[in-house]
């Protein structure tokens, strides 16, 4: 299930830190209920060691400038939220269509309204445009014996291979059981751009663009619910179907 928020604020500018991820993963906790807040903050869906939120978000969309290291939104500004889990989706309609003021990063902001997407068509092979960027790595160790992250660009084969493991994790621990069909092939399409953000504290390194998606029909809708590659809660992997 998917909305996106159209918010605005009495100024009608909003104006957030450059890396505000965070800030808009905080919203939206603090915008559902107690309970699944903190069963999904504190424990998530469980695989082995994975632990998995099973949402995602866009990043913020409208009229924008840089100022001084902030990012100063004008007018209305629209924010895109996806899960697999109808639940989720629902209490943060809900929640926020019955409050007037909200904070957001100390902005006083209010819904102006919330669309609630149709269905998109997805059939085994789709083209996508990310809304927020997909993330892919792996967790390595020096020969010191050091921990080291290392993100793989889309034109290395292990990144395709690892969206692919991602989702069937994701698939299984909130399903409970594997999904079939064939591996997911991810290609590039056109020029995609690098995007590094900061999370609290962490740099991340992901990518922006267009690409097209291959596999099982029904993989593929779970994955324009949950969102590919690593850190979705965290803002990360969400997609557009392209007609």
């Amino acid at each position: 299930m998917r909305i996106t928020l159209e918010l605005r604020t009495a100024d009608d500018f909003l104006i957030l830190p450059v890396h505000y991820n965070y800030y808009i993963q905080s919203f939206l906790y603090h915008h559902i209920s107690q309970e699944l807040g903190e069963f999904l903050h504190d424990q998530g869906f469980i695989l082995g060691k994975r632990r998995f939120k099973m949402f995602t978000f866009s990043r913020l969309y409208g009229r924008y400038r840089i100022v001084d290291k902030k990012i100063k939104f004008f007018s209305s500004v629209y924010l895109t939220v996806s899960s697999p889990l109808d639940r989720f989706v629902s209490e943060l309609g809900n929640s926020l269509l019955r409050k007037d003021n909200l904070k957001l990063a100390g902005n006083i902001i209010h819904i102006e309204s919330i669309r609630v997407h149709p269905e998109p068509d997805i059939n085994d092979e789709i083209e996508i445009g990310m809304l927020s960027p997909v993330v892919v790595y792996s967790t390595l160790f020096t020969g010191d014996g050091k921990k080291k992250t290392y993100y793989y660009s889309p034109y290395e084969a292990e990144f395709s291979q690892l969206v692919d493991r991602n989702l069937r994790k994701k698939y299984e621990a909130l399903y409970g059981k594997k999904p079939s069909g064939k591996k997911l092939e991810l290609k590039t399409l056109g020029r995609v751009r690098n995007k590094i953000l900061m999370y609290r504290g962490t740099v991340i390194k992901g990518w922006m663009g267009r690409f097209r998606l291959n596999g099982n029909k029904k993989l593929l809708k779970f994955a324009y619910d949950t969102g590919i590659g690593s850190k979705n809660s965290q803002g990360f992997g969400m997609f557009e179907v392209i007609e």
